[in-house]
């Protein structure tokens, strides 16, 4: 792809974002997206609930089916998004060539989830003509955390880079004339004008970004490769030991990466119960089928102990390693094409070339040992180095995501004490925990209250009303603060709700979730002509504050100046 954004918070809310470009690339004329059942189960439910709010329909149905769904010239589909490899592992013969000539005789748009370890052995998207690819950097380098937090990427042609959501970071010149990086866009509503923003996305996954960034610079393009290799090896000779133990494997119709999906004798909950006990999770697909993923961490004695048992004819995986050809199961899907080919990516492949690099880079930083940071690094300024150290421990770093619950009781009760705490300080019931995003809490918040009164009998409430200056991840500019000193109201429709934004000087009487009654300050006199009757009622004022109740505050001195540069 042509150029890609400076991070997302996960691999299943990127591909709600490239969700929501195609529709604007659409104009929003097209509300139909189709997603391939190959895709993973968590991405399909994250576009969904997205959906839900943008008035966007998502059909889940198997690619040979797309056509029957909807994919035709002049239909309603606005794009579509497939898995490569799927969420079973598989590449089909042919791949998604098919679905992507289909697709752009409709004009709509192909969104590619992916895997940038896989895509060192597999032929990229963009060269098999994909419109969006979006993914998880967490395979370099990131432990998996109990699902996060991991960096995202989305990348595109470059022509859709102003529907982009996210940063995108250039290559200027400063001062000096020397070549440096800058944020040269930016989509959040909070630092452009509002009705150019193209997305809420305002946290960037800065740090596992760099963590990913830096994985790549020390192993390089090579070293990638050859830990690539590995893992496809080790899941050559995985489906190579299952075959010899009778059990089906993928056909040689089908291309894999990493991940192997097995058909056994029995069921597949007693393969998995079997796996628990040998010391592996496997993930049971349907009653006959499980699958079983290798990474770097893995080994050749993981496989024997897999297959166990089943393999009869006792043949170790040592033995079969030698004989197997991994670079068959790729077959037409192999890359040719170079990657990486940056000079920051070929320089430093030793350890103390990697240490003066990474000093380098820290002596360019601008951190809080030098001064206040800048909008846009919420996590850095927030987050102490004493709650950085346990992303190190093996116990919080190494459980996956889908770990049986009876293996993460520690999450768990950390995840409960958290949410008592916050209940606690909020003053709310119960508090519901969400990713590393305001805007996915703005979000989750508007899609409980429109349920809390749906189930209530109380659909037709579907106006929520808003702060100009605090709409949405706090955007202000000139234009904005003109408009609220006039009063001037603005209304958009999101999932259904009327949001109003409107001046601060006005105050309403609102009811909580408890039933009690809050009261504003300063309500208007009267109301304008065009609002409902009950925002008649009268509402107590409370006095603002007046400059003479503040503190007074000392004058600067003459002698200081300003820290900005």
């Amino acid at each position: 792809m042509q150029i890609s954004n400076a991070s997302l918070l996960d691999e299943a809310t990127a591909a709600a974002e490239a969700m929501t470009m195609c529709s604007a690339l659409a104009r929003g004329k097209k509300t139909t997206f189709l997603v391939s059942d190959a895709c993973h189960p968590q991405t399909v439910e994250v576009c969904k609930t997205r959906a839900d709010g943008l008035g966007l329909k998502v059909v889940v149905a198997k690619e040979a089916d797309f056509a029957a769904a909807g994919l035709k010239a002049g239909g309603d589909v606005c794009g579509v998004l497939v898995q490569y490899p799927g969420t079973d592992g598989t590449v089909p013969k042919g791949g998604h060539k098919a679905t992507v000539e289909l697709a752009h005789s409709a004009k709509a748009k192909v969104c590619v989830a992916t895997d940038l370890l896989a895509l060192t052995k597999l032929a990229p998207p963009g060269e098999w003509g994909a419109d969006i690819v979006v993914g998880s950097a967490q395979r370099f380098g990131v432990p998996m955390g109990y699902g996060g937090p991991h960096a995202a990427f989305l990348a595109c042609h470059d022509e859709y880079k102003r529907l982009m959501p996210g940063r995108i970071i250039g290559v200027s010149r400063d001062a000096a004339g020397a070549p440096c990086l800058r944020m040269a866009m930016q989509t959040r509503e909070q630092h452009i004008r509002r009705d150019k923003a193209t997305s809420n996305i305002c946290t960037a996954q800065a740090l596992l970004a760099n963590i990913a960034g830096l994985y790549a610079v020390y192993h390089g393009p090579e070293g990638l490769t050859r830990i690539a290799d590995r893992v496809h090896g080790l899941a050559a000779t995985f489906a190579a030991a299952s075959a010899k133990a009778g059990m089906a494997v993928p056909s040689s119709a089908a291309s894999y990466f990493d991940t192997v999906t097995v058909s056994v004798p029995d069921s597949g909950e007693a393969a998995r119960k079997r796996a628990v006990a040998a010391g592996f999770n496997v993930r049971v697909l349907d009653a006959k089928r499980v699958a079983v993923a290798f990474d770097e961490t893995s080994l050749l004695a993981d496989v024997d102990a897999l297959v166990g048992k089943a393999n009869a004819a006792g043949t170790k995986a040592a033995d079969l390693a030698s004989s197997v050809d991994a670079s068959s199961s790729l077959g037409e899907h192999a890359r040719s094409s170079p990657f990486l080919e940056h000079s920051v990516f070929n320089s430093y492949h030793s350890e103390h070339e990697m240490l003066r690099y990474l000093k380098k880079l820290e002596n360019r930083d601008l951190s809080l040992c030098h001064s206040m940071i800048p909008l846009g690094s919420c996590t850095m300024k927030l987050n102490a180095t004493s709650e950085m150290m346990p992303v190190t421990w093996p116990e919080l770093a190494n459980l996956h995501p889908f770990a049986p619950l009876d293996q993460a009781k520690g999450y768990a009760e950390m995840f409960e004490h958290l949410a008592t705490q916050l209940a606690e300080i909020t003053g709310f019931d119960a508090v519901s925990l969400q990713p590393n995003s305001g805007a996915s809490g703005e979000y989750a918040g508007l899609m409980a209250i429109r349920a809390f009164h749906r189930a209530n009998g109380d659909g037709h409430r579907n106006v929520c009303i808003i702060p100009v200056r605090k709409s949405f991840c706090f955007f202000s500019s000139e234009r904005e603060r003109k408009r609220e000193r006039k009063n001037v109201f603005e209304v958009e429709f999101f999932g259904g709700l009327s949001l109003t934004s409107t001046s601060t000087d006005f105050f309403f009487r609102t009811s909580t979730f408890y039933n009690k009654t809050r009261f504003l300050p300063t309500a208007p006199t009267r109301p304008p002509p065009s609002w409902p009757a009950w925002t008649s009622l009268s509402c107590p004022s409370t006095p603002r504050a007046t400059s003479t109740s503040l503190p007074s505050r000392p004058p600067l001195s003459s002698t200081r100046t300003s820290s900005r540069r």
